[in-house]
């Protein structure tokens, strides 16, 4: 393969205004890719989109994914700014961390709405788009946590497993229209909200990875870019654990 991996492709990324998200809008305008930035900050997603270049190769725009309409006006801004989406990137997510005596219902509730029925609708309404031109690509962000579940994180857990089948259900009904759908699940990796961990919880964590150090998020947006681009032409349904080999 020669040139950019993803010249003149169009990718939609939420929650990119900073971390992992960040990080794949990079690696994705390095191989020649136009992003649109969706972020629940607009005015972080706006910065983000400054700091990789500007309007020419990116766009922020604030995006809540819990409500379609302003997912499906994410995608508009896609089609308007460059063309209509190429790559979906659903990485949006928080954490409402606490053991199941303690946690709310809204807690469980945020949670599962941010991630699972966010990944829904960018998964749904990029896949209309997408089929309607015979070809595409959806990666979905689940987590270690939804292969082996984490105390503390109940909604979290359940959600990222969800992702999977969802992402999995998808990748059957889409397949046959030249639309793939892979997910990747990130183990330990060094963002802002991991490194906010005390050290016992790390030190912990860390003894668990063969590897023996913390990912990277360039270490996930290249996996991204991997299951973005014709390199994984012949793969959907599949799901990439970026681990370090960590509960393998």
């Amino acid at each position: 393969m020669t040139g950019p991996l993803l010249a003149d492709k169009t990718a939609v990324i939420t929650g990119a205004a900073q971390g992992i998200g960040y990080a794949i809008a990079e690696r994705f305008i390095a191989e020649g890719a136009r992003v649109i930035i969706g972020d629940i900050d607009g005015a972080a997603a706006e910065a983000a989109a400054d700091k990789l270049g500007g309007a020419t190769v990116a766009r922020g725009v604030r995006c809540d994914v819990t409500v379609a309409d302003e997912v499906q006006a994410l995608l508009d801004a896609a089609a308007e700014s460059f063309s209509p989406v190429d790559v979906m990137i659903n990485n949006a997510g928080i954490t409402r961390d606490a053991t199941m005596r303690k946690m709310t219902e809204d807690q469980f509730d945020q949670v599962i709405a941010v991630h699972l029925k966010g990944t829904w609708n960018g998964t749904r309404l990029a896949g209309a788009v997408m089929r309607e031109r015979g070809n595409g690509a959806i990666v979905n962000m689940s987590s270690l946590s939804g292969k082996i579940g984490l105390p503390g994180q109940t909604n979290y857990s359940a959600a990222k497993a969800g992702i999977v089948g969802l992402s999995k259900a998808a990748a059957k009904e889409l397949a046959h229209l030249g639309v793939r759908v892979n997910a990747i699940q990130p183990g330990l990796i060094r963002t802002a909200m991991t490194e906010a961990m005390p050290q016992k919880v790390w030190d912990q964590k860390m003894a668990e990875i063969p590897l023996g150090r913390a990912g990277e998020i360039d270490e996930i947006a290249t996996v991204a870019l991997f299951l973005a681009s014709d390199m994984s032409s012949y793969m959907t349904g599949t799901v990439l654990e970026v681990t370090g080999g960590r509960f393998m």
